[in-house]
């Protein structure tokens, strides 16, 4: 399981996270919504500490760490359980797709090649780009780039899966396709702690969904509690907003 407990984090006088605590079981899928600025990505930059939090705890599986007083052992122990899927994929420009995913496995597992290059193939069989193990990403698409970095996160096999709106920079025509492979991904029974505005994703997928504003969480609750019965009134502000927006896209689209 992860749990976060009373995490706060500000960046000099603005305070982004206001004592958060959100916890995910094993197998689960929680997503987080919320508008820009809500703290949901700088909550999961804590969690895998490329952002450190003022105070709180977390815990994942069996460890728990003070973030006020995390060692480097800690931060290293925690990033070996936590997969992070990026916005914009962060790969390396000059490794290949295979290259991208068995880098971890070496550097970070010390698996040798033979091994590591076995399981990065596996895993990028996994995501359908058992095709495109020696392209560069500058020869991807959007999508595709994506779909590496979710095949690196799954090679190094963690507890969780942390994925910070990963198919925000693509375009809409690629979006389905990520997350056809994310719902895969959650169907084989990984932990994952998403942040999304795909409503369908949470509707369909996840076991829990969370509501943040404000650096706080709002509302949380099952897909059916938070997309049909919302008890807080700046939840079903932002929901009909977000409906209303999809609805003028795609008419506008047709």
């Amino acid at each position: 399981m992860i749990e976060i407990k009373n995490i706060k984090k500000s960046f000099d006088d603005l305070e982004i996270l206001k004592d958060v605590s959100l916890s995910v079981q094993p197998h689960e899928v929680v997503v987080v919504l919320g508008p820009s600025g809500s703290g949901k990505t700088t909550m999961l930059r804590c969690i895998n500490f490329l952002e450190h939090a003022d105070s709180g705890t977390l815990t994942v599986g069996d460890t728990t760490v003070d973030f006020s007083k995390v060692s480097k052992k800690e931060i290293r122990e925690i990033r070996k359980k936590v997969g992070f899927v990026f916005q914009n994929y962060n790969l390396f420009a000059n490794k290949t797709a295979l290259e991208n995913v068995m880098h971890g496995l070496v550097v970070v597992k010390k698996m040798s090649k033979k091994d590591a290059r076995a399981k990065a193939e596996e895993a990028l069989a996994w995501v359908k780009m058992e095709d495109r193990l020696n392209n560069y990403p500058s020869q991807l698409s959007g999508g595709q780039q994506q779909r590496v970095g979710i095949a690196r996160a799954i090679a190094m096999e963690p507890e969780v899966i942390l994925f910070d709106e990963p198919t925000s920079a693509l375009d809409p025509e690629l979006i389905n396709e990520t997350l056809e492979v994310m719902k895969s991904v959650a169907k084989r029974g990984i932990t994952m702690l998403v942040v999304t505005h795909e409503l369908s994703f949470a509707q369909d997928i996840a076991d829990k969904v969370v509501f943040m504003d404000g650096g706080v969480v709002v509302e949380e609750g099952t897909p059916n509690e938070i997309f049909n019965h919302p008890k807080e009134e700046r939840t079903k502000q932002f929901l009909s907003r977000i409906i209303a927006t999809k609805s003028f896209n795609k008419k506008a689209g047709e």
